[in-house]
């Protein structure tokens, strides 16, 4: 046998199904998952799991106690294995030089010390985390000024492409695996032994190798691509906002084209995750480093639209009520940055929930997946707030969309939960506030239906013709009279009448 004892240090979003994945289809290799956190190691133990991603349950009771385990005996699952994987958070630095932007290599430092410090034999040491590039020779210089006689470490870099959501599938068959190592017979040799895992259940030719630094900025670069396609159809949303055309219409247009294709060019509210802003930002600060300030400007660039998507979308609630929301009730459904995840990181609902509370709105909150307190936790913690008491006052969570959405003034989709798309909207409509408002930040709601019932809507990339409370009630009691709108509007409120629309400010 190749490998015969793996260990993951880092229990969180890569580590945890990436190995349990790994587990079940390497049934022959044992595979310990290391954490510092004791809650998080009972998490993994228990029926409750840390985290949520469909089939990942299945996958865990199926290999845990069998050939996956989850520990705090850090030491002992280093000592033992002859593959580390270091999974750890990478966030971007709050403090000193590249604060806001450069990536905190402190946990990947600690793991790589720790390994020098506990190892007794050579050991494959893999970086899954995502790195800025040559942070392999970073961790090779800790491993070598510190490592014991007799002890050798080859470095590979096998960043991970994982969507959250589909994370088990795409583990299951992933587009590709990347690996990348150094150009020597030992780094060609660590490499096979990787490639040796992979490939019980991946095909050879899905398995790329690569050198170490090629396979770290790979990482960067596929998620800048991808939010930078975000970005640009975000960008369009609106242009058509502005002048009637449809963005859904304009992306499927575009996507058909076989050289784009159409993923990643649904318009939005705004990206969010652990990911794309992270890495984005950490590519700029690489660029102003090497002295590349036209590439970073433009990287930053895709930065900027997000934001000024979040921005606009924020600006325009306030603006359809009546340019003022103090202490209007207002529905928030969805705060996990994407559906089928609990991970409210970066989520484009914490931005929104900022300028609103601001402007003095009270909110109602529901999420299927994410914890009142986590919720809360981003809610008020120093970069949103600098009043956590009044937002734990202004904030209430419901479990129950119904509940969220009774007496409000305005419901706001954050997060594209199926389950908002079979809402009972009849019911909601009755329950709320008149004018009852809708905005949908994900362009998932059935937009006319809604108006019918004599919603408000406003939605990303679209001029919805919006109706007049005496016409809704003609089309309610005959509907072949056909909807006319009581004023021009740009998706911000009515035209002025030279046509010149209001400006959003990024």
């Amino acid at each position: 046998m190749v490998i015969s004892k793996i260990c993951c240090i880092g229990a969180g979003y890569v580590g945890g199904p990436t190995c349990s994945v790994m587990a079940l289809k390497c049934p022959d290799i044992q595979i310990t998952v290391v954490d510092r956190s004791t809650e998080r190691i009972a998490q993994w133990n228990s029926d409750k799991l840390p985290i949520y991603e469909p089939g990942l349950d299945e996958v865990v009771r199926q290999c845990r106690n069998r050939n996956l385990f989850f520990s705090t005996d850090i030491e002992k699952a280093i000592q033992e294995a002859e593959l580390i994987f270091i999974s750890v958070n990478t966030p971007t630095k709050t403090y000193g030089n590249g604060r806001g932007r450069a990536a905190d290599l402190k946990y990947v430092e600690g793991c790589a010390r720790m390994i020098a410090e506990m190892s007794q034999n050579s050991k494959i040491v893999v970086e899954k985390s995502t790195v800025p590039v040559r942070a392999a020779e970073s961790i090779m210089h800790i491993l070598k000024a510190n490592h014991k006689p007799g002890v050798k470490y080859d470095i590979l870099s096998n960043p991970e492409f994982l969507a959250e959501g589909t994370a088990v599938e795409d583990l299951l068959k992933p587009d590709r695996v990347l690996i990348g190592g150094e150009q020597t017979p030992e780094g060609q040799a660590a490499i096979e032994k990787l490639c040796w895992v992979y490939e019980h259940w991946i095909p050879k030719k899905n398995i790329i190798t690569t050198n170490t630094w090629s396979s770290e900025l790979s990482k960067l670069a596929a998620n800048a691509f991808l939010a930078q396609r975000i970005s640009s159809i975000n960008s369009l949303s609106a242009v058509c906002e502005a002048t009637g055309a449809d963005v859904s219409e304009v992306a499927r247009a575009v996507g058909l084209d076989s050289r784009i294709g159409p993923k990643f060019l649904q318009a939005s509210v705004g990206f969010g995750g652990s990911c794309f802003q992270k890495d984005i930002l950490n590519l700029v600060y690489i660029c102003e480093g090497l002295n590349l300030p036209e590439v970073a400007a433009y990287w930053q660039q895709v930065i900027d639209m997000n934001d000024y998507q979040k921005t606009r979308f924020s600006q325009k609630i306030i603006e359809c009520l009546f340019n003022t929301v103090t202490d209007k009730r207002i529905s928030i459904l969805g705060f996990a940055f994407k559906k089928n995840t609990g991970d409210t990181r970066e989520t484009p609902a914490i931005a929104v929930c900022r300028t609103l509370l601001d402007e003095g709105a009270q909110l109602n909150i529901y999420d299927p997946k994410v914890e009142p307190e986590q919720i809360l936790a981003d809610l008020t913690h120093p970069k949103v707030t600098e009043s956590p008491e009044h937002v734990k006052r202004a904030v209430q969570i419901f479990a129950d969309p119904y509940d969220a959405v009774r007496g409000t003034h305005a419901l706001v989709v954050c997060t594209e939960w199926d389950e908002f798309v079979s809402l009972n909207y009849e019911r909601i409509y009755a329950s709320m506030m008149k004018p009852a408002y809708i905005f949908d930040g994900r362009k998932i709601l059935p937009h006319e239906r809604l108006q019918k019932i004599g919603f408000h809507v406003q939605t990303i990339g679209k001029r919805l013709l919006q109706q007049s409370h005496q016409q809704q009630q003609q089309q309610q009691q005959d509907p072949s009279v056909r909807p006319y709108p009581s004023h021009q509007t740009n998706g911000h409120g009515p035209l002025p009448a030279n046509g010149d629309g209001p400006s959003a400010q990024a």
